[in-house]
C-alpha cells in the first residue's frame, strides 16, 4: 500500500488529513498512532475506499482506490479483513454464524467445506468449541477473538484493525497480539493497526506512523520511536502530562476568576 500527498476533509476549510505519506511493504504489521481526534480512523476508512480523498492518491492492493467504480471496490474490499472497535459481532447470530456470514457471502461452497473452513478460523483463535453459543454469552476478550476469526475467513491479503486493544483486561489483550503477530505471518497477509494504546502496539508492529492534528510527524521502528526527540512524540509514549498537549484547558488567570466570584454579591434572604 502506498498513500501520497493525501488530504481528507469533511469541509474543504478544515481538513481532516493532511498531506499525508506512508508506504507499507508486504508481510508487515504496521502501526499507526496517535491520539484520539488526529484522524486515525478517518486514514482508515479511506483506505478502504469507504472515503475517498480530496488530494493525493491512496494506492491500495495495486489499484488507485479513487479510480474504483462500486464493483471494483468490492472486490478489492473481498481482498481485506476488518476487525472494528469492540468486534461489531452480529448479536442474533451465534459464533458460527458470524464467522461463516463473510464465505456465505462472497463464496459459494458445499455445506461440508464451508463448515471446515469455519471450524479452522475458529480453532486458529482459540473458540472451536464456542461454535455453538452467541456474542452475549462471550467474555469481550472472546468476543474480540471471534471478530477476529471472521476477518480472517476468506484469507486477506491486507487486515485492518481499528483500536483492537480498546476495553481488553491483560490477559486478553496478550491473547490478541500474539494472535495479530500469529495470523499475519500465516496467512502471509500485511496488516495495519490503527491504536492509541501507543506501548502494547509497540510490542507487536514493525514500524510506526505517528499522527497528530491529520498530519504524520514522526514514523520509525519501534525502537526509533521510543528514542524519539519529538516532543509530541515523547509526552505520548511516556504518558506525562508536560508537553505540547497542555494540562490545563485555556482559562483566565486564576486570581481573576477568584477575584470575580468574590465580588459577586450574596442573595438578599426573602420573606
Amino acid at each position: 500500500m502506498e498513500i501520497r500527498k493525501l488530504s481528507f476533509g469533511y469541509d474543504p476549510k478544515r481538513p481532516v488529513l493532511r498531506d499525508i505519506d506512508l508506504a507499507i511493504e508486504r508481510g508487515a504489521v504496521v502501526g499507526i498512532m496517535g491520539q484520539s481526534g488526529c484522524g486515525k480512523t478517518t486514514l482508515l476508512r479511506v483506505i478502504m475506499g469507504a472515503l475517498r480523498a480530496t488530494a493525493g492518491e491512496a494506492r491500495v492492493l495495486g489499484h488507485a482506490t479513487k479510480d474504483l467504480d462500486s464493483e471494483a471496490l468490492y472486490a478489492m474490499r473481498r481482498k481485506m479483513g476488518m476487525l472494528f472497535q469492540f468486534g461489531a459481532l452480529f448479536t442474533d447470530m451465534s459464533v458460527y454464524e458470524n464467522v461463516a456470514f463473510p464465505l456465505l457471502e462472497h463464496a459459494a461452497l458445499p455445506d461440508e467445506l464451508l463448515n471446515d473452513l469455519v471450524m479452522m478460523k475458529l480453532h486458529a483463535v482459540g473458540l472451536r468449541g464456542a461454535a455453538h453459543l452467541t456474542p452475549t454469552e462471550l467474555s469481550g476478550g472472546m468476543a474480540r477473538r471471534v471478530a477476529l476469526a471472521r476477518s480472517i475467513a476468506l484469507d486477506p491479503q491486507l487486515i485492518l484493525y481499528d483500536e483492537p486493544f480498546t476495553g481488553l483486561d491483560p490477559i486478553s489483550f496478550g491473547v490478541i497480539v500474539r494472535l495479530i503477530r500469529e495470523l499475519n505471518d500465516s496467512l502471509g497477509a500485511t496488516s495495519i493497526i490503527v491504536t492509541h494504546d501507543v506501548q502494547e502496539a509497540l510490542g507487536v508492529v514493525d514500524y510506526v506512523y505517528f499522527m497528530a492534528e491529520g498530519r504524520v510527524i514522526a514514523q520509525g521502528t519501534p525502537d526509533e520511536i521510543r528514542a524519539s526527540a519529538e516532543p509530541f512524540v515523547r509526552q505520548f509514549v511516556n504518558g506525562t502530562s508536560e508537553g505540547p498537549v497542555p494540562f490545563d484547558y485555556p482559562a483566565p488567570a486564576y486570581d481573576a476568576d477568584l477575584e470575580l466570584t468574590a465580588s459577586v454579591p450574596e442573595p438578599v434572604a426573602s420573606h
